[in-house]
């Protein structure tokens, strides 16, 4: 009997419940037609978003007319972006009020973390921009460099977080706070528009918008175009007439610069720094400058507002800029220590050496940092041991250059390509392996962050050629989370361990992101080129076909066509591919 009673309970509830969702979808039925359509606009906006709960959250006052307009939800993500880099800007200046008198160190920290703010609400403002002054359309024909600007935004929270010393607790201190109270959030929104703006062709069409959302050509180059074309896309007509003829004492001749640097006096400038003093202030157009032969030991930075420089030297054994800074003796950070560092967009460098002397036991000694959006580095060395080239944030392309070092040499969380150039491995310490590459991207596997090394050769140094057997030697390793490392066609001497990469180790021995990071090998070739004793990571893809390969040639990875930065590189009169390298 008690058992019929509880089966009559139980079928009571069911036709309840049953009534009550009637009751709710006939309430549904009856509701405001701009709330079905703000519900149905998030749920196509959000449903490739990584946290959709926050997606929704983020993008909920959406209103009225903006309900049914994509571009709306874009500019809303942007803006949700921006406020919150605006208050870990304000609260890394308020720490600086708090804790700046502590020591040099402490005081140089925050005032790095309030500059990549600075860099980030930069990068926002650039996306703002595009999203209120243009049509759907356009705003999707920019979509890769949306998706550059907000990748570069958690690139630069990144390194505001690096800089801190863990082992001093009123850093320590702080880094928490500042983390917990503002970083995280702004990390979060951002990725969720990231989210968006990587899903766009999905959601426009969802939207039932009639647009052209076919993806950017692929344009397969003969051997002709190849070199007579130049790079993919990065710089302007006028350009190519500058960097018309190929390295050496001709190509100089053929070029007038608007400041020349000379030690000897013969120049307007004896420094380097003296003549960036004097460079004019957000330029449009090219501004040429000419380093004449000589060793410049001064620590150098081209500010963000000295946009569009063209440095070129008399050659990399001549005109070299050095230095000697490094974490363990001038307890710098590692946004302050490096010999150069350029914050401007579209710098290029070409025939110069960019070296750090500190030697192997100077741990981090960075020679190069870059944050420069759509730089380029020709014919250039870059000289260190541990940390030689920071590739910070942004699009950057290297080719014909020489990049030397140990541990994690060529490191950072950007979009670059390094092609055709000479990766030279240094002997380190004693107990100390070399690892060529680190890549630092991580909070969302959209960003468009990673190293790639196409058509280069890896070659041991001199110093380290008797003993190459006996030092491990790695390609790279995951620093962060989603770290992204791509070596495709190119020539591995016989010294790299079989086992091809190394993982990263948290402080109690844990190996780190073996299965969130992206490592794979393309068409190399030499001794240790083989992967079949490769290691069985879950990230590790072993050797990616040619169709995926693609994706991380000039063309694709760079975005290097049909982008607002659609002369980027295009016009640079220097051999290149855009594709795959000539012959295969």
């Amino acid at each position: 009997m008690s058992g019929k009673i509880i089966i009559s309970v139980i079928s009571l509830i069911l036709v309840v419940g049953v009534a009550i969702g009637v009751v709710v979808v006939v309430h549904r039925k009856g509701e405001d037609p701009e709330i079905q359509t703000q519900e149905r606009s998030l749920r196509v906006i959000c449903q490739n978003a990584e946290d959709q709960k926050l997606c929704h959250e983020t993008l909920s006052s959406i209103r009225g007319a903006d309900a049914s307009d994509p571009k709306a939800y874009i500019a809303a993500a942007v803006k949700a972006a921006t406020d919150n880099v605006i208050k870990a800007f304000n609260m890394s200046d308020r720490l600086i009020v708090e804790y700046g008198d502590k020591d040099r160190h402490t005081k140089m920290v925050l005032a790095g973390c309030k500059e990549m703010m600075e860099f980030a609400l930069d990068s926002l403002d650039l996306s703002t921009t595009v999203v209120r002054d243009k049509n759907i359309q356009s705003v999707h024909a920019q979509h890769a460099d949306l998706r550059n600007w907000l990748s570069a935004v958690i690139s630069y929270k990144q390194a505001c977080m690096e800089g801190f010393d863990d082992e001093n607790e009123v850093e320590k201190k702080m880094k928490d706070q500042l983390h917990a109270q503002t970083i995280d959030r702004a990390t979060k929104v951002t990725v969720v528009a990231l989210d968006i703006v990587s899903d766009l062709s999905n959601i426009l069409q969802e939207f039932g918008l009639k647009l052209d959302l076919k993806p950017a050509s692929r344009r397969l180059l003969s051997k002709e175009i190849d070199i007579e074309e130049g790079f993919p896309t990065w710089v302007s007509a006028t350009d190519r007439k500058l960097l018309a003829q190929k390295q050496g004492k001709r190509w100089r001749l053929k070029i007038k610069p608007n400041v020349v640097v000379a030690k000897d006096g013969t120049g307007q400038f004896k420094t380097i720094t003296d003549a960036l003093n004097h460079c004019p202030k957000g330029n449009e157009g090219r501004y040429v400058m000419y380093v004449k032969a000589g060793v410049y030991d001064e620590q150098i930075t081209v500010l963000k507002d000295c946009r569009n420089l063209l440095m070129y030297g008399d050659g990399p054994r001549k005109t070299i800029i050095t230095g000697s800074k490094n974490e363990a003796k001038d307890k710098i950070d590692i946004n302050h220590g490096a010999s150069f560092g350029n914050d401007a967009e579209r710098f290029i460098a070409r025939d110069m050496t960019f070296e750090n002397t500190a030697g192997p036991d100077g741990e981090q000694a960075v020679a190069l940092r870059n944050l420069g959006d759509m730089s380029a580095f020709i014919g250039c060395k870059i000289v260190g041991y541990q940390d030689t080239l920071y590739a910070q944030s942004n699009r950057q392309f290297y080719r014909n250059c020489e990049i030397s070092g140990t541990i994690d040499f060529i490191f950072g969380m950007s979009n670059t390509l390094i092609q055709h150039s000479t990766i030279i491995v240094r002997k380190p310490m004693q107990g100390q392996f070399n690892a060529i590459t680190a890549d630092g991207s991580e909070d969302s596997k959209k960003l468009n962050t990673g190293i790639v090394i196409q058509d280069c050769k890896i070659v041991a140094e001199r110093e380290l050629f008797p003993v190459r057997h006996q030092i491990q030697t790695y390609l790279g390793r995951p620093w962060k989370t989603n770290a992204r490392i791509v070596f495709m066609e190119s020539f591995m001497g016989d010294f790299i361990n079989p086992d091809g990469w190394v993982a990263m180790k948290a402080k109690d021995g844990t190996d780190l992101y073996l299965d969130t990071c992206y490592l794979a090998e393309y068409d190399n070739t030499g001794l240790s080129a083989d992967t079949s004793r490769r290691i069985k990571w879950k990230g590790y893809r072993g050797k990616i076909s040619r169709d995926e390969a693609r994706n991380f040639t000039t063309a694709n990875w760079l975005q290097a066509e049909n982008t607002s930065a659609a002369t980027w590189l295009k016009a640079l009169d220097v051999p290149h591919t855009l594709d795959f390298k000539v012959g295969n």
